[in-house]
């Protein structure tokens, strides 16, 4: 097995482990993740699998931070990059790139969405009484998308609010239907062996 199939192997397991995790999920857990060179974390209970960054269908007149679509099992999951949404530049995607399918609360009920993340790290358990609240200034994303600042070996992770960072007009749109409407979106590739479809 030469380097770049070993490391390749070596993502798949650790992003494997992760899912395993997150099938046994606590409501004091949170799956962290780089989005450039900051740590954020959402938590677990929200998260329904991690795969490898596919190519996405473009759809038009989308916002920027909408990056496309993907089919899921038949379904049409709306991907958001993340990077865009806080107001930088495009993130570039690498090996490492994962999309994360986060299950938010829409005006319509229950909604996937994919938010595209630089790497995934670790699962880790934060107490409530380990998370401070969000700041009211010198935050450097909008304060309405931070659930809170969680302290993690002497510092501090963004936790996000989900259904703020992720519920958009566009994105509720684009959740509503199935791969049916004469394009066929990109398939996804689950990277976990297992399943979490119907960890939720």
């Amino acid at each position: 097995m030469n380097a770049t199939s070993q490391s390749i192997a070596q993502r798949a397991t650790h992003n494997a482990q992760l899912s395993k995790q997150v099938l046994a999920a606590q409501p004091t857990q949170y799956l962290t993740f780089m989005v450039g060179s900051e740590v954020f974390a959402i938590g677990i209970l929200a998260i329904k699998e991690i795969i490898e960054y596919t190519g996405l269908t473009a759809v038009p007149m989308m916002p920027e931070c909408i990056r496309g679509v993907i089919n899921l099992r038949g379904a049409v999951v709306p991907v958001m990059d993340l990077s865009v949404r806080f107001g930088k530049k495009v993130a570039e995607v690498t090996k490492r790139t994962c999309i994360v399918i986060v299950e938010i609360e829409a005006e319509s009920g229950p909604q996937d969405v994919g938010v595209i993340v630089d790497a995934v790290n670790a699962v880790l358990d934060i107490p409530d009484a380990d998370i401070e609240p969000a700041p009211a200034f010198g935050a450097r994303i909008s304060t309405d998308f931070i659930r809170g600042m969680g302290k993690v070996n002497g510092k501090f992770v963004i936790l996000l609010d989900v259904n703020h960072v992720l519920s958009t007009d566009d994105v509720g749109a684009l959740g509503t239907g199935a791969a049916t409407d004469g394009q066929e979106a990109a398939p996804a590739s689950p990277v976990a062996a297992n399943d979490l479809h119907s960890a939720h």
